[in-house]
């Protein structure tokens, strides 16, 4: 039985996740399929179509999340021990790059096969749960158990007054720093409560000046939620608000002049190199996870994937400007939430699992911060006497990190996942000279409010 669930692992998702398109355009085709179909419809009352849950039938339910292999083993591992709790359910997993995860995933709901456990994050858990796709997991109360979780958590997954997703941690976004790089650079690591984006341009340049050809001070920083930080810290509010699209032009062409300006003075990798990167998100495919970079903006629960590739101990800091302009701009969520497929056959199966992955130690044992600081309280206390030396360092940043942000958090309208692919585009058109920062500034803001309308 254990190899033919080997063997179900690592075919996991592959016949249900084809291939990749835009995922706003399939998230459109997915909602059309499900009216069509009545999906949505009977989404809303899974408990009234199912047949009664019988906890000794053998059910095999489907798992899916984005990361690299070293989150794969781990994952894997804690489902096994699932298995081994639950010999009834067969659990079938497949790991997915983040870059093509989201445009899967779409085809997958497009086609009504979508696994039943499906890992989210960002925006994507409100477009799913608005259209129908996620389960109300009050509908499964009695197989996951909520009640020990962080409240503030919890709420990034409750939307439309429906619970839809359980946190796999918590997180938070700052910049990730190679001490080991600044060192052979012969530069100071900066006083992070003081310092401002021209002390991160000038001590970027200087760490590129001071170090090998292809070793530079810092990748390129342009991504949504930098930029969202950026405007919170300069304006007071970021990419959206409660009603949609709030940054205003002139804050992204003074971004991308920053941006710009990185490259030209050798701070940041040339446009070539940027764009290459751009398409490679694994840890160890990154310049960081290489030790070519002394600094990235980055997740927090990605400080081990990060030193593990590279074989340094990396640390975490607050971003440039936290402390100099309108407030924080940084923030604690959910580093990810798990959902349950609303057409799922086996939805109480489905909770089963997430419950263990959140509630059980031996699941934490396996996967630990990998996923985020776990949300359940007495998880952190099972994981904290046992931390390696830079899960301290991201157990203490994200404290650090609890007492310093203001607590606004918007989560972004339906369409704003979209930002990546008009942002990274508009952001090579920059590099490579096709486009203005002005130009690229207004465009931005017009595509995505375009997107989001």
């Amino acid at each position: 039985m254990r190899s033919t669930r080997g063997n179900a692992r690592r075919s996991g998702l592959v016949r249900g996740l084809g291939a990749g398109l835009t995922a706003g355009a399939l998230l459109l085709t997915a909602a059309c399929g499900q009216g069509d179909s009545g999906a949505a419809e009977g989404a809303d009352e899974p408990e009234e179509s199912a047949e009664a849950y019988d906890p000794d039938e053998e059910v095999t339910i489907r798992f899916v999340w984005w990361g690299n292999e070293e989150r794969a083993a781990m994952t894997n591992a804690a489902v096994d021990a699932f298995e081994e709790a639950n010999p009834n359910i067969t659990v079938e997993t497949e790991s997915v790059d983040f870059n093509s995860y989201f445009d899967r995933l779409a085809t997958a709901v497009a086609a009504g096969d979508e696994p039943d456990v499906i890992t989210m994050g960002g925006a994507y858990p409100r477009e799913y749960g608005d259209r129908g796709v996620l389960l109300d997991l009050e509908t499964v109360s009695d197989h996951l158990d909520l009640a020990a979780l962080d409240e503030g958590a919890l709420s990034n997954g409750f939307f439309s007054d429906t619970q839809y997703g359980v946190p796999t941690g918590v997180n938070t976004f700052g910049l990730v720093v190679n001490p080991a790089v600044f060192e052979a650079a012969g530069v100071e690591l900066p006083d992070d409560e003081t310092w401002d984006w021209d002390d991160f341009a000038d001590i970027a340049a200087e760490i590129s000046a001071n170090t090998p050809d292809g070793t530079y001070g810092a990748e390129d920083p342009t991504s949504p939620d930098v930029l969202d930080l950026y405007a919170n810290q300069h304006t007071g509010e970021g990419l959206y608000d409660e009603d949609g699209v709030v940054i205003e032009p002139d804050v992204v062409t003074q971004w991308f002049e920053m941006t710009s300006g990185l490259m030209e003075s050798g701070a940041t990798p040339d446009a070539a190199l940027t764009a290459e990167l751009a398409g490679q998100p694994a840890p160890e495919q990154t310049l960081i996870g290489r030790g070519l970079a002394a600094m990235k903006f980055g997740w927090s629960n990605l400080l081990t994937a990060y030193s593990t590739a590279a074989g340094q101990d990396m640390i975490m800091l607050l971003p440039p400007g936290e402390s100099n302009h309108e407030g924080p701009g940084t923030w604690l969520q959910a580093s990810q939430l798990y959902t349950i497929s609303a057409n799922s056959e086996h939805p109480e199966a489905a909770a089963k699992l997430v419950d263990f992955l959140v509630n059980s130690t031996e699941a934490a044992d396996f996967i630990g911060a990998n996923r985020g600081i776990p949300a359940n309280p007495a998880i952190r206390e099972h994981l904290s006497a046992d931390l390696t030396p830079v899960q301290q360092t991201e157990y203490d940043f994200i404290e650090r990190m609890s007492e310093h942000v203001d607590g606004h958090f918007v989560i972004g309208p339906t369409g704003s996942t979209e930002s990546v692919g008009i942002l990274t585009r508009l952001n090579d058109g920059v590099l490579f000279g096709q486009l203005t920062p002005e130009q690229a500034g207004e465009q931005f803001v017009n595509e995505l409010t375009t997107a989001t309308s």
